[in-house]
């Protein structure tokens, strides 16, 4: 399968000092990369569509990259991580779920084998289509105080026969949070949850 044929990138960073109570010491950059992509699949049913999952591997290692640069460059001060994806209407859902592998394990493996799954979601839309991409923390899904998300669209994206893929990543909990379980400081990291 052919390498990815990409029109642009789009890249958004966060800075948040206070969501209405005191202004935090270090403010929490949230950010979020998007690769606007050409569906090969779009206008048919195609039944195997797997080997795109291949091809698209490096671009998730791309995206992961730019988006860790655009957060200050170490991906040690990564907490949290998502991914997502909206397809053009001249495809299908299942053509977003393709992100699945490349998308999370690109992460993963830059963030030095994250154990927590990457949470995802997907839709069919054409340009400007919005998106509410989930993050957790990148090594227990039960961190409580990370549960947030990013909202990503592109005002003329995706086109029909176009998939807009996105990777999100947080640099710590939401600002004030304080509805108390798990802990970040309390992970014993054994299966991704707790």
């Amino acid at each position: 399968m052919r390498e990815p044929i990409v029109r642009k990138f789009v890249t958004v960073v966060d800075e948040i000092f206070h969501e209405g109570g005191p202004p935090s010491p270090t403010p929490l950059k949230r950010g979020a990369v998007l690769a606007v992509i050409e569906n090969p699949f779009a206008g048919a049913y195609v039944e195997e569509i797997a080997p795109f999952m291949d091809a698209l591997r490096p671009l998730g290692l791309k995206m992961a990259k730019r988006l860790v640069d655009a957060l200050g460059g170490d991906p040690a001060v990564i907490e949290g991580y998502g991914k997502g994806a909206i397809v053009g209407t001249g495809g299908e859902l299942e053509h977003a779920a393709l992100w699945h592998n490349p998308g999370g394990y690109a992460m993963r493996e830059l963030l030095g084998g994250a154990k927590a799954i990457v949470p995802s979601t997907k839709k069919v839309g054409g340009p400007g289509t919005r998106l509410d991409v989930p993050i957790t923390h990148i090594n227990a899904s039960y961190v409580r105080s990370h549960f947030d998300a990013v909202e990503i669209g592109i005002a003329d994206a995706p086109r029909a026969n176009e998939i807009v893929l996105a990777l999100t990543m947080s640099t710590g909990p939401r600002i004030h949070a304080r509805v108390g379980g798990l802990k970040a400081n309390e992970i014993k990291g054994e299966d991704g949850l707790r």
